[in-house]
Formats: C-alpha cells, structure tokens, sequence
C-alpha cells in the first residue's frame, strides 16, 4: 500500500506581506509564486511550496480566540542543528516571543506564534541511531528543557 506525506500546509493570513516576511526572511522559506495581495507559495529546496499564504476570506482579520478548534501548529523541519540555531538567531533579533523549547529525545524543537497567531515548531531531528530506547526498544520520547543559549552559539 502507498503511503501519503505532507506537501504543503495553506493558511489563511490578515496581511500577505507580514506573512511573507515571517516565513521566508525569519524561517528561511524561499518565495516562489506571488499572485498579487491575495496569495503567495513559498518552499524548500526547489520545491514548488509548502507554505501556502491567502488573504481571500481573511485580509484584515484577527486571529481566531483561544481555546476554539482549528491548527495547533505546522512543523518545519531543519537540516541540522546549526541550520535550527540560525532560524532561532533570526527570530531573537526580530524579537519574537517563543511559546517555548524542549528536547524530545528524538528531536530539539521550538514552539512560537507567526503573524497571525499561527502555531510554528521549528525542530531538528537527532539521527535515529541516537534517538532514545527502553529496555524493550521501544522509543522513549521526552519533554526535557532545551538549551537556547548552547544552541545560538552554534549559529553560523
């Protein structure tokens, strides 16, 4: 049986260009199509997007009340670790507020809110010869305190 994977994750957003700036010059997403004020596709490594951005039935808009169904967060995976610290260096000098950080075991990641209070994670995988077993092999995934600082000296 075939098995499905994540392509693209298209969010509704209150101002396009704001979006624009947080995915592509603090997450590093490259901008590959604009269509004018109301849409706009950003991706990773040549591929066509896997940021979708609309103002269609939202320019304008607020962020939906807390505590209401709808994203938790989209994920964004990064090479290594030095390649997540310089994500991070540039949400720190934008000054944006961290929701918080945490090693997993298997993965560091980082929790923050984009423009238009959007759950983001931005995480690093550790290579799954390291991720940590029981007894039985089973992983044994954690919730333990993530070291910004040790990480941002690893900043290019």
């Amino acid at each position: 049986m075939a098995h499905a994977s994540v392509g693209h994750v298209h969010l509704k957003v209150a101002d396009l260009e704001r979006a624009i700036n947080f995915y592509r010059d603090i997450l590093g997403f490259e901008l590959n199509q604009k269509f004018g004020t109301q849409a706009a596709f950003l991706g990773a490594g040549g591929y066509h997007h896997h940021i979708g951005l609309n103002t269609w039935e939202s320019a304008g808009a607020t962020p939906p009340p807390r505590g209401h169904t709808g994203l938790y967060h989209s994920a964004f995976l990064y090479p290594d670790r030095p390649a997540l610290a310089a994500v991070l260096k540039r949400i720190v000098e934008a000054g944006i507020p961290l929701d918080g950080a945490a090693d997993h075991g298997v993965s560091e990641a980082i929790y923050l809110r984009d423009p238009d209070g959007n759950g983001v994670e931005i995480y690093r995988d550790r290579p799954e010869k390291d991720w940590p077993r029981d007894n039985h092999g089973e992983l044994k995934m954690g919730n333990a305190p993530l070291d910004l600082n040790a990480l941002l000296a690893e900043s290019p």
